[in-house]
């Protein structure tokens, strides 16, 4: 990029941008990449880029199930707050944690390139070597109804606190076991932490791995800072996802999994429900172009019509 472009880019900010974030390690860890990318790609300075981290409701409820007091929005309100009132120019998110359904202002200006979308076992080498009734802590639905789909007999808890304190509490014996993404072990540099769980066995939740990055809809020069770290491929991936998802109509309390990838123009999405026990699962996949922004909600019309009306119930059909 020429000189004269990087001034003509920076001519709209007057002073550093602002990034929002949680302020946990793993949040952390991924402001600080999308501040990288962005000094990266447009040539800035460090100090062009600051962040400013602020503490989510969620991480302040440790002691009951979010989906129970506010489910993801309790990730996002406060740094909805600082978005809206000019606190912030973007806020960083773990799109998995990002509601469905989100405030006409803000809009996804970037998702940042895929990481790895397993979840990984620590506690045990493998799921069926876990002790008979063993205690897994887990505060997601999704891995909660996967678990016993597999495994009936498991004494499946609720777990929380961020990454460090979960680990702490398997060490401490509190549980025999948990599960954490991948990526979020890896952004912690923790690659050798636990055991990768097969797709095949576990099915990730929608956009797990996707790191995106919110502005203002009408900020259109932020918007246009943020549209130059965006993978291509991983954003369209991403809304596929949340697509199925939102025909779904789910929420916290719905057992979910999606996955999408992409070859060349087709994208290949697979997707799974569940009762919460994991007594009953309904799975499908499809394949479309990557214009078709109807082939996702197609998908979950068909999950649903499979289903059960207990399952069915789930997600308020």
């Amino acid at each position: 990029m020429s000189e004269n472009a990087k001034k003509e880019i920076l001519a709209g900010l007057d002073r550093p941008l602002r990034i929002g974030t949680r302020q946990s390690p793993l949040a952390m860890a991924q402001a600080q990449m999308t501040a990288n990318a962005l000094l990266s790609v447009h040539g800035w300075r460090p100090d062009q880029v600051i962040l400013v981290p602020m503490i989510a409701s969620g991480d302040k409820i440790l002691d009951r199930a979010l989906a129970d007091v506010g489910g993801k929005a309790l990730w996002t309100k406060e740094l909805d707050h600082a978005l809206g009132g000019g606190e912030i120019d973007c806020a960083v998110h773990s799109m998995k944690d990002v509601e469905t359904i989100r405030p006409e202002e803000f809009i996804v200006a970037a998702i940042l390139e895929r990481a790895d979308i397993h979840d990984r076992l620590i506690g045990s080498e493998s799921i069926d070597g876990l002790a008979e009734r063993a205690i897994v802590g887990t505060a997601s639905p999704r891995r909660k109804a996967q678990l016993l789909r597999q495994r009936s007999d498991l004494d499946i808890r609720l777990i929380r606190g961020n990454v460090q304190t979960r680990l702490q509490k398997i060490a401490d014996g509190e549980y025999d076991a948990t599960l954490l993404a991948a990526a979020g072990l890896n952004r912690l540099d923790m690659e050798d932490v636990g055991t990768e769980i097969s797709d095949e066995i576990m099915l990730p939740a929608p956009a797990q791995g996707a790191i995106g990055i919110e502005t203002r809809s009408d900020d259109t020069h932020v918007r246009h800072l943020m549209h130059a770290i965006s993978s291509p491929n991983t954003f369209r991936a991403v809304i596929a996802e949340r697509l199925f998802l939102e025909q779904l109509t789910a929420d916290c309390h719905s057992p979910v999994a999606a996955l999408a990838t992409i070859d060349s123009v087709t994208i290949h999405l697979r997707a799974e429900i569940l009762l919460p026990d994991g007594s009953e699962f309904v799975a499908g996949s499809c394949s479309f172009d990557t214009g078709d922004v109807s082939a996702p909600g197609i998908l979950a019309d068909k999950l649903l019509g499979q289903a059960s009306a207990e399952l069915r119930a789930i997600f308020g059909r």
